[in-house]
């Protein structure tokens, strides 16, 4: 019950989608780390969103994220395991390949010339917060399975594969992520490729099938039937 109580939490505090546009990425997450809903989670760990003076950070103790590496390779604390980031759902790598001035100095130069991938990387449609460790950990990989067990980061249930470059998102992620992947093809044309449209329809699918049985089920639970 735990389980079904905090994918529903999730669910709830997503990012409802609308046309507010940004001007630069800094500024799109100026904004949403102001106007973060109550009671958020963070998109690969469903921990919940403390503020510490500006700062956001996971509350580690209540959803049982541990560091992968709690020390950096110069023996410091790992600083991104202990705050939150906003993550690129469909990475700036991917979008930002698709568009010439990647070929000409990659995502400074589009930053620079491109007015499109600057509505882009600034779309908050397109942001989720996450544990800057399994952000980074993320860098560009593509979404898929991973067939290996989810211990990792303690008892978050994502999975990277470093070798493959291949992350497994937790169920109660997967349509958050899909749904921005079919945003982003409407909105700027993103090419995805076949494989990775059938997953994303597999995902909404298997999430909305989910929702519904967990509705009767929290039905079933406030009637006593």
């Amino acid at each position: 019950m735990r389980l079904l109580i905090t994918a529903v939490a999730f669910v709830a505090a997503s990012f409802s989608l609308h046309a507010e546009q940004f001007s630069s990425f800094y500024s799109a997450k100026k904004h949403l780390i102001k106007t973060l809903p109550a009671h958020s989670k963070s998109l690969y760990c469903g921990c919940d969103i403390k503020r510490q003076g500006k700062k956001l950070i996971p509350d580690a103790s209540q959803c049982g994220y541990v560091p992968r590496n709690a020390v950096t390779r110069s023996g410091k604390a790992n600083a991104r395991a202990t705050r939150i980031e906003w993550e690129h759902i469909v990475s700036a790598w991917e979008f930002g390949h698709q568009l010439q001035c990647w070929q000409h100095g990659g995502r400074k130069n589009c930053r620079k010339v491109s007015k499109k991938f600057q509505q882009m990387e600034a779309d908050i449609n397109n942001l989720a917060p996450a544990i800057g460790e399994i952000n980074g950990d993320r860098s560009n990989y593509r979404f898929g399975f991973v067939a290996t067990e989810a211990n990792q980061y303690g008892r978050c249930q994502v999975k990277v594969d470093f070798k493959r470059r291949v992350i497994e998102p937790p169920v109660y992620a997967r349509k958050r992520i899909a749904d921005a992947y079919f945003y982003m093809q409407k909105t700027y044309g993103l090419k995805i490729s076949d494989k990775q449209k059938k997953l994303f329809q597999a995902w909404q699918k298997q999430t909305f099938a989910a929702q519904n049985s967990n509705t009767t089920l929290l039905k079933k639970v406030s009637t006593g039937r």
